[in-house]
């Protein structure tokens, strides 16, 4: 593979007189100036051929050839009578002529022929989980754990009456998995809403301690690990008119997953994908919404290891509709008649589909992978047949805004190459207007020069690299190096965007004279079934073998210091640097892990079932890959770092590192953030990233 090589500066000549350092505050928090250029909130105004952006905290309208309009936040808040509107960046579209926004729990509808601003909904305290009607005369919440709809005439009605605090309502369920992001569903009519009703009385409570009263607290959480029993998940649908919810009959057993859920376009059907609870069996059911019955089972798609499903149907018309799978080995649509039988597949190759963007006549428009995976273009394909072709030729990262009408699209995309370009293109890629093209934010900052490569593993199979180098590099010097890896299921670090999508943090290390190195190995996601499923039943194997080869094949072709190389990660990342550390304690100097797993039986029932099966049928599997029976190999500077209320990794991780650590009669520095949780955000991240950064500098030497 050729390999991409950005020098951020544009001069291979960097002259310190013209350019200045990236302060350490700068690479960990961002600066205002490095964003100040950016469009945010692109919008296409419904039926019509104009569309809205938000620069400098000004809402922006154009046509086809000119600015039509601009409105100000001291425009709408001159209007408010009691709120102030601090950011354009979430308003929506609604039609051709008003746009909403929300401050606070007001929700207000904006008019753009006359400048009108009236309070449609003004919502209960506490409410969340908010979900709009399609016509927005109602809106759907939720208050603590029970169901509210209140309409246009402020008529608030209650859906859910439960007072046990483990029925949830109207909220996420499986823990955010399979694609779920809302629990709140209306039908295409708006006359009934379906929801999900989740029962977690069965489910173990996990305590996050609350260090901050003079007497410490719990605060219990719901935390089904690999193995245990998890929570069972009902679908209802609310009929507002007869005011009467009626429970979808999805059968036994209780602890199946109902996921990606669909409204049929005669609203008197909706349709889940059931999985179960191993994950490998998939049933994709219609019921009647009146009843709750069982209409039947359109298809069913099993896979030895697992399917995932992420999408909901996409119905083309009213007799047929889209469905994703990876079946030939590669993420694909599928068309298939109401009735669940096949018609043809639509995309086909060694590509990996992202985003359905629209149809028009006979043609599929979407987003999907390119050259390995680093780029994200725009494809066409039509519904008769498995031929796509890429309609944006430009290198990058494409992300596609279509009209309503499906006849313009709005292509915003970046490269290694390019910091950021913003076109108005037509169903053939043509380019229409420029609308934006981002000047290089750190045109005057010294950064480090950054390379995507690759290298092959012995069957072909290739591997993504990005490499960042000092600003001044010099060939003939040993560099110490630092392997940044996360290598897990579902993410991929190395895109062909703007910067590789590396982070600010690694340019200012680089410039402290580091190297660092960044694979995307086997287990990633974007690359296809086999790439993706080969870490099945045996987490961090395959992927450490990925990450050492990947190493050795860069130290054979640059200036290393082998005797100076760390490891960094965070969550499954800090799984593998501790395991690498563990396993391959002869490559490394030092690590840090943040938020690690350490052992696989005490992570959710969801992620982990589907990649591990249960600790009792891979017992095996679970005992290969927890770090706790690795300890007695660790030789090397160790620095693990968790947030006290982590409710992903939980914190029993780390301690239970910490406890076997103090048996093998190993040494390791521990650090805790109070108060924090998966990630440690805000000002603390400064302490956080400092603290890593020494650590580094400190112990690989």
């Amino acid at each position: 593979m050729k390999r991409i090589i950005i020098i951020l500066a544009f001069s291979t000549n960097i002259s310190l007189a013209q350019n200045t350092n990236l302060s350490f505050e700068d690479a960990i928090l961002g600066n205002k100036n490095f964003y100040k250029d950016n469009l945010y909130n692109i919008q296409w105004i419904n039926n019509r051929n104009e569309f809205s952006y938000v620069k400098n905290n000004i809402l922006i309208v154009e046509d086809l050839n000119i600015q039509i309009k601009q409105i100000t936040l001291e425009k709408i808040n001159s209007i408010l009578e009691d709120d102030i509107l601090n950011s354009f960046n979430y308003i929506k579209w609604i039609n051709s002529s008003n746009f909403i926004f929300q401050i606070d729990l007001n929700i207000y509808k904006y008019n753009f022929e006359n400048d009108h601003i009236s309070k449609i909904f003004s919502l209960p305290d506490n409410s969340s989980n908010i979900e709009y009607s399609h016509d927005l005369s109602k809106v759907a919440f939720t208050i603590n754990n029970n169901l509210f709809i209140l309409d246009s005439k402020n008529k608030l009605t209650q859906i859910t009456f439960d007072n046990d605090e483990n029925i949830v309502n109207g909220q996420i369920v499986h823990r955010n998995e399979f694609g779920i992001d809302k629990g709140i569903f209306w039908s295409n009519n708006d006359k009934y809403v379906a929801y999900y009703k989740k029962d977690e009385g069965m489910v173990s409570n996990y305590p996050i301690i609350n260090s901050n009263s003079r007497i410490a607290s719990i605060r219990n959480i719901k935390y089904p690990m690999a193995g245990m029993s998890s929570h069972e998940v009902k679908l209802f649908v609310y009929d507002i008119s007869k005011k009467k919810s009626t429970m979808m009959r999805t059968g036994e057993p209780n602890d199946k997953y109902l996921t990606n859920i669909c409204w049929g376009p005669n609203n008197k059907n909706i349709f889940i994908a059931v999985l179960n609870r191993d994950q490998n069996h998939l049933k994709l059911n219609s019921f009647n919404v009146n009843d709750g019955k069982l209409n039947f089972t359109l298809f069913e798609e099993k896979n030895k290891n697992y399917v995932q499903p992420l999408n909901p149907m996409i119905f083309i018309n009213n007799t047929e509709f889209l469905w994703r799978s990876e079946r030939d080995g590669f993420d694909h649509y599928y068309r298939y008649n109401i009735n669940g039988k096949i018609i043809n597949q639509i995309t086909m190759g060694n590509f990996v589909v992202k985003d359905f963007i629209s149809i028009v006549d006979d043609s599929l428009f979407f987003t999907g992978s390119h050259i390995n995976g680093l780029d994200t273009r725009f494809y066409k394909s039509s519904l008769f047949n498995s031929e796509s072709e890429i309609i944006t030729k430009i290198e990058g990262v494409h992300k596609i805004y279509p009209n309503s009408m499906g006849t313009l699209y709005i292509d915003s995309y970046s490269s290694s190459n390019n910091p950021g370009t913003i076109n108005l293109i037509n169903s053939s890629g043509k380019n229409l207007k420029t609308i934006h093209q981002r000047d290089n934010p750190f045109s005057d900052i010294i950064m480090g020069n950054i390379e995507i490569d690759s290298f092959k593993l012995e069957d072909g199979i290739v591997i993504n690299t990005r490499i960042i180098k000092p600003y001044n590099y010099n060939d003939s010097l040993a560099y110490p190096l630092l392997l940044y890896v996360y290598n897990g299921p579902n993410v991929q670090l190395i895109e062909n965007d703007f910067l590789a999508s590396s982070s600010l943090w690694m340019h200012y290390l680089a410039n402290q004279g580091y190297i660092i190195l960044t694979i995307d190995g086997r287990g990633s996601e974007n690359r296809g079934l086999d790439f993706e499923q080969i870490i099945f039943r045996n987490l961090g194997e395959i992927e450490m073998k990925d990450q050492i080869r990947g190493l050795q094949n860069f130290i054979s072709k640059e200036n290393i210091d082998k005797n100076r190389i760390a490891v960094y990660g965070w969550s499954y990342g800090g799984y593998m640097a501790t395991n690498l550390l563990c396993t391959y304690p002869d490559f490394f100097n030092c690590g840090v892990a943040g938020g690690p797993v350490i052992d696989w039986k005490y992570y959710e029932v969801m992620y982990t079932e589907r990649y591990m099966d249960t600790p009792e049928i891979n017992p095996d599997g679970y005992k290969k890959s927890s770090i706790l029976n690795k300890i007695h190999n660790l030789s090397d500077p160790l620095l693990v770092i968790h947030g006290t209320d982590d409710d992903v990794v939980v914190l029993q991780h780390s301690l239970k590192f910490s406890q076997k650590c103090i048996e093998n009669k190993k040494e390791f520095n521990y650090f805790q953030y109070p108060g924090h949780d998966h990630h440690v955000r805000g000002k603390d991240r400064l302490h956080l990233m400092n603290k890593i950064i020494n650590f580094i500098l400190e112990n690989n030497l």
